[in-house]
């Protein structure tokens, strides 16, 4: 059997987790800090917050059309700590904004960067296996670095969770150091004159990536809106261990769905996880005591941890290699704009649903989108299983 956990591999994995954790640990902290430290308002926090996947954006679609090399992480990681050196100066708002923009394209290049080497270096006939395997890192960080940032807010100040992410950041760079990146080809054969988005943007990725556009959309109601939920509830306790649940449940499920992908194709997977995803926004939606919480983070981890991973999959698979690196963009970048611009549409429907509301009628559009699946994706999937099925029978 071809190898999977290799050096690098183990190493890359470690690099995106590290990362990741300290965008999402930012990420649960930042708008506290500008309120209490500028005292920002509603509208300037949301800035901060959203110019951060706004910045990361604009460093995936630079270098996604790019070959992947090792100088090239370096170089990131190493304006990645830099960057993160930049909280530590405080002038004003404007500032701040400027900050988290460039952190957020360094944090685009590197996780593409990233993602991409992971991709083409993996065998092809465990490559679902691999990038299942991969996604753990970053459900790892999705679930420990909002947990880390709201102890430590609780417990530190502001100064020590900035210490905190540079000391990350700098461990992460000299793990990176002895990574033996082999050359790859580039990801766009040699662009012409004038601007054309498929050197940009990789077409036969976008209908899955379109697909995980909602879903990271409705995911992003939990990430920025669960906390002032259990508020409501009185369940504040509780709601810390929702995301460990939610990690538990990704590292149970993810070997064996990786596996799944290989040998029997993405729908597998997809359509019980979109009834999974959906079932858990709804008990969300109804709970009332902490075992309600839990047993919903348990389903969407089942749900939506899964439907990341093998969008992702599906996302590559789609092109030759020479492309993989615009497809992974293409992937992260629909990923980004779900996670960029939920909080802000959410947070309009909020009065109008109230918690309870919002995380049923999400529950209710997850279910939905199964449609939006198959029209996409689904339906050409399901045709290329069954020829294959068919070619194996013919000998």
């Amino acid at each position: 059997m071809d190898k999977l956990w290799t050096k690098n591999f183990i190493v890359l994995s470690v690099v995106n987790f590290f990362v990741t954790l300290i965008f999402f640990l930012l990420n649960a902290t930042i708008a506290l800090y500008a309120m209490r430290e500028f005292q920002a308002s509603s509208a300037q926090t949301g800035l901060i917050a959203g110019i951060f996947i706004i910045g990361s954006l604009t460093g995936r679609l630079w270098v996604g059309r790019l070959a992947p090399s090792k100088t090239k992480l370096l170089l990131a990681l190493l304006m990645f700590a830099l960057t993160t050196l930049l909280y530590f100066v405080q002038l004003n708002i404007g500032f701040l904004v400027l900050s988290r923009f460039l952190n957020g394209v360094t944090l685009g290049i590197i996780s593409t960067v990233v993602s991409t080497i992971v991709v083409l270096s993996l065998p092809g006939s465990r490559k679902g296996e691999g990038i299942s395997y991969f996604a753990v890192s970053t459900a790892l960080a999705t679930g420990l670095g909002p947990f880390i940032g709201l102890y430590m807010i609780q417990h530190t100040s502001f100064g020590a969770i900035f210490v905190f992410c540079l000391a990350l950041g700098l461990v992460n760079l000299l793990i990176a150091v002895p990574l033996a990146v082999p050359a790859f080809p580039s990801t766009t054969p040699r662009p012409g004159p004038g601007f054309k988005l498929s050197n940009f943007i990789e077409p036969r990725a976008l209908p899955i990536s379109i697909h995980i556009f909602v879903m990271t959309f409705c995911f992003s109601a939990i990430v920025s809106y669960l906390n002032l939920y259990a508020i409501e509830l009185d369940l504040v306790d509780t709601a810390g261990f929702f995301f460990m649940v939610y990690t538990v449940f990704v590292l149970v499920s993810r070997p064996f769905t990786g596996k799944l992908i290989d040998k029997k194709g993405a729908n597998l997977i997809m359509y019980p996880a979109f009834v999974l995803f959906g079932a858990g926004m709804m008990l969300l939606g109804s709970a009332w005591e902490s075992v309600g919480l839990l047993v919903a983070a348990a389903l969407i981890a089942l749900g939506f941890g899964n439907l990341s991973s093998v969008s992702q999959t599906a996302a590559v698979q789609s092109v030759e290699p020479g492309r993989v690196g615009l497809a992974t963009a293409t992937f992260f970048l629909f990923f980004d704009l779900g996670n960029g611009f939920g909080p802000a549409l959410i947070g309009l429907l909020i009065p109008l649903t109230g918690y309870r509301g919002l995380y049923v009628l999400l529950g209710g559009i997850i279910w939905a989108s199964i449609l939006l699946y198959y029209f996409l994706y689904g339906k050409k999937e399901s045709r290329v299983r069954k020829l294959e099925a068919a070619n194996r029978e013919n000998g």
